[in-house]
């Protein structure tokens, strides 16, 4: 961007794509499963934002003032609230084109529709960043998940131990198991273990806010290490722990491929 806006320093061009590196930036976070800080410059959530009056002034008479690149340029779109709980499938499918998510077929698009609807009803307010989530989500679990979130349940008291109970589809037979822990995302995690028995190793597990707001949604990243594999995985959900419980499963479904691949006789 400094190459692209400062023409008359540097006298040449990158033929890079400058409307994909908020996306790309995106992509790397949830790879890594470390957030992009808010105050970090052109992808950082704060980067085109004014909260002085001075500076709001300034950019409403002349955007220049205070912004020498467009933020459409790098990826980011001026209305971030789109859709809502009385949105229609039409403008659930054009908000996706116009933030550039590819949908390969109509089956993807109802089941996401779906996914969607589901989170309308928990959030008022739907944004950009929760469709990206929502898609990302649906993109990144296998087509044939082996292990599948039925349902969960926990407990969190002050002076007790933490409660979970959680039951898996396991190739299509639904197990249940129950376990406390230090905290509800511990026990979880080791009901599920023990459902599972995969002998991985959590190697890490991160917690961001998708967006503002007491109902946004919590993204987890989980990564399992297993036999020199390792594999990451995604879950998003407005309850931070049935968001863990999703990334700790999307991880193991993503572990089971690998290890169907190499061994297809386990």
């Amino acid at each position: 961007m400094a190459v692209r806006t400062r023409q008359d320093v540097f006298p040449c061009d990158t033929r890079i794509d400058t409307t994909q590196i908020v996306p790309a930036s995106r992509l790397v976070a949830g790879i890594t499963g470390f957030a992009v800080q808010p105050n970090k410059a052109i992808v950082g959530a704060n980067a085109f934002a004014h909260e002085s009056g001075i500076h709001q002034d300034g950019v409403l008479k002349h955007r220049e003032t205070y912004e020498i690149m467009r933020a459409e340029d790098v990826g980011w779109h001026a209305n971030k609230l789109v859709l809502g709980k009385h949105s229609g499938r039409n403008a659930f499918k054009t908000r996706l084109q116009e933030l550039g998510i590819v949908v390969e077929s109509e089956e993807q698009l109802n089941a996401a529709f779906a996914r969607f609807k589901e989170l309308a009803d928990k959030k008022h307010e739907i944004f950009d960043e929760d469709l990206h989530a929502l898609m990302s989500d649906e993109a990144v679990t296998p087509e044939q998940e082996y292990y599948k979130l039925v349902s969960s349940a926990f407990r969190s008291e002050t002076g007790e131990t933490p409660y979970a109970r959680v039951t898996l589809a396991v190739g299509g037979e639904e197990k249940r198991a129950e376990a406390t822990g230090d905290g509800p995302v511990d026990a979880s995690f080791k009901a599920v273990e023990s459902i599972v028995n995969s002998k991985s190793e959590l190697v890490l597990f991160s917690v961001n806010s998708i967006t503002g707001g007491t109902d946004a949604q919590g993204e987890v990243t989980v990564r399992l290490s297993r036999d020199g594999r390792i594999v990451n995985g995604q879950g998003a959900d407005t309850d931070i722990i049935v968001a863990s419980v999703k990334a700790y499963v999307n991880a193991l479904n993503k572990l089971h491929s690998k290890l169907e691949r190499v061994n297809p006789q386990v």
